[in-house]
């Protein structure tokens, strides 16, 4: 197995409270001085909604928060063009390349709860192409902060728009909003889409193929 391979499944377990089952050591790359000042902050949240944060259950739910808060929000510690310049390649093909359905996890910005979904991302090269794994891994650097689902919709398009400079880029996004399911209105069953283009994306055709690929079953 490569050095690049055991590299990214480190990157991928670190964080990760669990046993691993597949040798690999857990790599655990939290920021201690920013885990005791969110462990303080969280222990007064316990008490100013009426919990005893010193009891049994709840001892180490500051510092487990904390950590998961930290994990949560990590994208702001990355930079989704330097991980995709890091797989580029010259390589005259200029035909859709389509990542569809990418597990999306993120929290919105408004009330800090979480909003999961799918993303769909297409682009068309000009003279480069990119490890496929960078186009998810940029989707998780975007969506791994707080956000709002139109602008991360707008992040990754332009994202790699200016990075691999394409003929054209397309996002979609469908998520469920947490913040509509478990307060508010209460719906349980909705599902926000957004979208956008650039480029020959903006091409009736070409966008026309793009939004019946990614709702094909091809596999």
């Amino acid at each position: 197995m490569s050095s690049e391979i055991v590299k990214d499944m480190m990157i991928e377990n670190m964080m990760d409270d669990y046993p691993r089952q597949d040798g690999y050591e857990k790599r655990d790359l939290y920021n201690i001085k920013t885990i005791d000042e969110l462990a303080v902050h969280y222990k007064e949240i316990l008490k100013l909604i009426g919990e005893n944060p010193d009891r049994e259950g709840l001892q180490k739910t500051p510092e487990r928060v904390a950590k998961a808060m930290q994990y949560l929000t990590h994208g702001y510690d990355l930079d989704p063009e330097e991980i995709l310049r890091s797989a580029m390649f010259s390589e005259d093909y200029k035909q859709m390349v389509i990542v569809k359905d990418i597990e999306l996890y993120s929290m919105c910005e408004h009330h800090m709860i979480p909003f999961f979904g799918k993303a769909h991302v297409a682009y068309i090269p000009n003279g480069h192409i990119v490890g496929l794994s960078k186009i998810p891994r940029v989707v998780d650097a975007f969506a791994r902060r707080l956000q709002v689902q139109e602008r991360l919709t707008t992040q990754i398009k332009d994202c790699i728009y200016n990075t691999l400079k394409p003929l054209g880029v397309a996002v979609v996004i469908e998520a469920q909003h947490m913040c509509m399911s478990m307060r508010g209105i209460q719906k349980q069953n909705s599902v926000t889409t957004t979208s956008d283009f650039t480029g020959a994306f903006l091409v009736d055709k070409t966008r026309a193929e793009f939004i019946h690929l990614i709702g094909s079953r091809l596999h």
